[in-house]
């Protein structure tokens, strides 16, 4: 099964894709984590992707969608996988159907999380990050410690309130077209609301996805936080 997340900053698709995956047994690709793989480990493509990053340009959605297209087709992806971040814009999703199609595979499902704008700004600003594994908390003040890393934790310029409400602003204008293009395209998108505690967003999910099964312990926390 390939499940595609969609929605604004803020609606807590990182954390819903890790513990998805966990629930599920499938893998979580995150772009920028395999953008970054791929550099790291001077890959074709990835070197490639590095000539753009060095000369500071963005890397083409060719470049990024043949990275993933070279993940879907490792032992890994087998089952199915769990895209973050994969699709931002129409022109990333017709690029996504393409890509897959050519390795015989296509979206099964479409996750929509949905959060109202007061709370994602509330979130967000509230929001801090470890300046070295990207860990992201809420609550937390700057200058504490990371505890997978231990990296110092720093609140990030594009999670004040101004910022974040531009980045909505961003995700309305390019971002929910790409719902209307799903749904013209025979895809169901299943609407998620994601302003609930984390595991009872995780529990919405599942039986969106006609999964059920023991729910997982863990964090009371609202939603999550990417």
């Amino acid at each position: 099964m390939i499940i595609v997340l969609l929605g604004p900053p803020g609606a807590g698709k990182g954390t819903q894709a890790d513990r998805l995956s966990g629930r599920l047994g499938i893998p979580k690709i995150a772009t920028g984590d395999v953008l970054r793989a791929a550099v790291r480990d001077g890959t074709k493509r990835g070197l490639e992707a590095k000539s753009y990053m060095d000369r500071g340009d963005l890397v083409p959605d060719s470049v990024i969608l043949g990275i993933l297209q070279d993940v879907m087709t490792s032992p890994a992806t087998k089952k199915g996988a769990i895209l973050d971040g994969a699709v931002r814009t129409v022109p990333q999703a017709e690029g996504l159907e393409a890509t897959l199609g050519e390795i015989g595979e296509k979206v099964d499902r479409v996750l929509l999380f949905d959060v109202d704008d007061d709370e994602l700004v509330k979130r967000l600003s509230t929001r801090t990050v470890c300046e070295g594994c990207q860990t992201p908390y809420m609550g937390r003040e700057p200058g504490t410690r990371c505890e997978k890393c231990g990296g110092r934790l720093v609140r990030r310029k594009d999670d004040e309130p101004e910022a974040v409400r531009n980045r909505l602003e961003v995700y309305r204008r390019q971002t929910e077209p790409v719902i209307d293009w799903y749904r013209g395209h025979n895809q169901k998108v299943l609407k998620i609301d994601a302003d609930a505690p984390v595991d009872e967003v995780t529990s919405r999910a599942l039986e969106a996805l006609g999964k059920t099964g023991k729910r997982e312990a863990g964090s009371g926390k609202r939603g999550g936080g990417k």
